[in-house]
């Protein structure tokens, strides 16, 4: 949460709802087309087994088109293998993420 919370910080310019999304974007206020964004993300990280037609479905009757949700699947999917990777190794994050842009 630490690298991706910094990077959050710097896409959103507002530390505070960045923070909020970092601890349960759930509760963070978000617009009904980014919950359901995350929400998938999460499905994808979770439980990607269970991803099925009707999930993208509902993307795209948020305005998500389908290039939107490959978009969303690979982003998913490559920050899993990186998490993956990083924890298997003991890595840890960089000390100076947690500082970066608040």
């Amino acid at each position: 949460m630490t690298n991706h919370g910094a990077e959050l910080r710097r896409l959103t310019g507002d530390p505070v709802l960045s923070e909020k999304i970092v601890q349960d974007y759930r509760r963070a206020g978000l617009d009904e087309k980014t919950r359901a964004m995350l929400d998938y993300a999460v499905k994808i990280t979770r439980t990607p087994v269970d991803c099925d037609e009707e999930d993208i479905r509902r993307l795209q009757a948020l305005g998500f088109t389908q290039d939107d949700v490959y978009d969303v699947i690979t982003t998913a999917s490559i920050y899993n293998y990186n998490n993956r990777v990083a924890e298997a190794a003991g890595h840890i994050p960089d000390a100076k993420n947690h500082g970066l842009f608040r």
